[in-house]
């Protein structure tokens, strides 16, 4: 199931379960990079272990208003779908980038959560006009 129980959570409050296959995948791309160029193989995997304590860390909460971003028991950021224009999922068949507009920002995030779930609450919770996914 790719809801996570939660007691400061309210029933209808969905929270997205993590999902390591970006930062896995960056880290075994890193691996024989490493080899070619170090440089660029320790860049990658620099960057694969930054996203890997963001997966580990960070919950995406879909409330009835807002999406929450969480990191433990902290709310960092709510962004009330009514600000939000349009969004994207690009590359579904191997999902990698959640793009959101608001009326005054924009916003992309690594694909961290499971990205069937993502959609599904998108799609329930914040019907934008033609979401396109790519």
């Amino acid at each position: 199931m790719t809801t996570t129980p939660d007691r400061s959570l309210s029933p209808e409050t969905v929270q997205l379960a993590p999902s390591y296959a970006i930062p896995i995948t960056l880290i075994l791309a890193a691996l024989p990079l490493f080899f070619l160029k170090a440089w660029a193989g320790g860049a990658i995997a620099l960057f694969a272990l930054f996203l890997l304590v963001q997966t580990a860390t960070l919950r995406l909460c879909f409330t009835q208003t807002a999406l929450d971003i969480y990191r433990g028991e902290s709310l960092l950021r709510q962004f009330p779908y009514a600000d939000w224009q349009n969004w994207q999922i690009f590359w579904f068949n191997v999902p990698v980038l959640f793009y959101f507009k608001e009326v005054k920002s924009i916003h992309f995030l690594p694909i961290l959560f499971d990205a069937k779930m993502l959609r599904t609450c998108l799609e329930q919770r914040c019907p934008v006009a033609h979401p396109v996914s790519r």
